[in-house]
């Protein structure tokens, strides 16, 4: 909630810094900006690359600032590491009453240490010492060294004079103390608001593993072996599926019968996951290859031939008209008329395919695939290897993402009259 309200505050503070501030000094006026009528016009509506480039820039700087990185010159408050101690109050089965002194040494993550060398103490409850790691807890058996013991009736009443009881917890100086239920004393020191670098590395350590994998591999493939094949398969099985689904998508969209045929097929497949025809996929196909791009192919299917056939249904009916009252043939009227305007459709269909292509390889390679993005990431997700695993993500969202650049740039090259007409 804290990292959430941050982001919020940030967005909202970047929004009228560029909003009332860097827009009006870079104010563009071209075709776009002087359209008279834009709320609602979809066509006048461009990202802001400043509120692009601030977006990215609060991502990396929330994520170095609550996982401590030194490439960030702010952090949120950090584990504690370094010495402290309470005190716990024993009480013998006659009521007789001592304290104790636990003192507790918290290392770095990473770094092993001895406990403190303490005094025993006079009376029959003994001072103790434990040495543990910062985001760690350690169990502190109190009584294994004093001179009356749970065995022996002896119980902790109090710790730093706060009243305990089996189940309770006390906050104490730069940690919280449990009472297990069966009297021993646990003891967690503060982990700040900073994550764990199991639950989340910090950024230069997921660049440590890109600089490292890529020169020595992992699980017996380079990096770049591992990304070529998840690109490969994505790209395949993606243009196995176009090149049957647009046709198909248009025959639907001109042929009555055609659509009577195929409606259900399409509609039926279209809700089904892709991940849930994995198994039938490997019973058909096996675990090799041409399983992962039929599996990939079916992905991308039903996506292309539902665009392509609402790009069909979406043609103004009064231009097919027009070209008939001028003398064109069918042919002429799909070439001229029905592709051109159908093609923002397929464009928009073929960007979410490909984003669906990418989510489904990962999962394919999760089975018996000897290299691959998702076999890497699934592999390292085995051993807590979190670096790998988000090192993984990162570049598959990047490549994803250059993907989806790429097919915007050829819809503005293609179809440059979209928002036009």
């Amino acid at each position: 909630m804290i990292v959430l309200g941050i982001y919020i505050a940030i967005f909202c503070a970047a929004f009228i810094v560029v909003r009332f501030g860097i827009s009006k000094i870079t104010e563009r006026r071209d075709f776009t900006s002087l359209k008279t009528v834009t709320f609602g016009d979809e066509s006048a509506v461009r990202p802001n690359r400043w509120a692009s480039f601030l977006s990215v820039l609060t991502l990396f700087f929330l994520w170095g600032a609550f996982t401590g990185s030194a490439w960030v010159p702010f952090h949120a408050p950090g584990p504690f590491v370094g010495d402290t101690e309470f005190t716990y109050t024993m009480e013998a089965p006659d009521g007789a009453r001592d304290d104790a002194t636990v003192y507790a040494r918290v290392l770095p993550t990473g770094e092993k240490g001895d406990p403190q060398d303490v005094p025993a103490g006079d009376g029959f409850a003994k001072n103790d010492s434990i040495a543990l790691a910062a985001w760690r807890s350690d169990l502190v058996l109190m009584d294994k060294n004093d001179e009356i013991t749970r065995k022996d009736g002896g119980k902790v009443v109090a710790i730093d004079g706060q009243p305990v009881s089996p189940g309770s917890r006390v906050e104490v100086a730069h940690g919280t103390v449990a009472v297990t239920s069966k009297g021993s004393l646990n003891f967690v020191p503060d982990g700040g608001m900073q994550m764990e670098p199991i639950w989340l590395p910090a950024p230069e350590s997921v660049v440590a593993r890109v600089k490292e994998i890529s020169v020595r591999g992992y699980q017996n493939f380079t990096l770049w072996e591992h990304l070529y094949w998840s690109l490969f398969r994505v790209i395949v099985g993606f243009l196995c599926g176009a090149i049957v689904g647009i046709p198909l998508g248009y025959a639907m969209g001109l042929s009555g019968w055609f659509r009577g045929w195929f409606d259900p097929i399409v509609e039926f497949m279209r809700p089904v996951p892709p991940l849930a025809l994995i198994p039938l996929v490997i019973i058909w196909a096996g675990i090799g290859e041409s399983g992962k791009i039929i599996l990939l192919f079916l992905a991308a299917l039903w996506i292309m031939a539902i665009s392509a056939r609402a790009g069909v249904s979406g043609v103004a009916i009064s231009k097919v008209h027009a070209a008939y009252s001028l003398g064109a043939s069918r042919w002429q009227v799909l070439r001229y008329v029905i592709v051109p305007n159908s093609l923002p459709e397929i464009f928009t269909g073929a960007r979410v395919a490909m984003g669906v292509c990418w989510g489904t390889v990962v999962a394919a390679e999760l089975v018996a695939a000897e290299k691959g993005a998702g076999m890497m990431i699934m592999v390292a997700s085995r051993f807590q290897l979190t670096d790998i695993v988000l090192m993984g993500i990162i570049l598959i969202g990047v490549i994803g993402f250059s993907i989806d650049i790429l097919m915007r740039k050829a819809e503005d090259w293609l179809v440059p009259w979209k928002g036009r007409t």
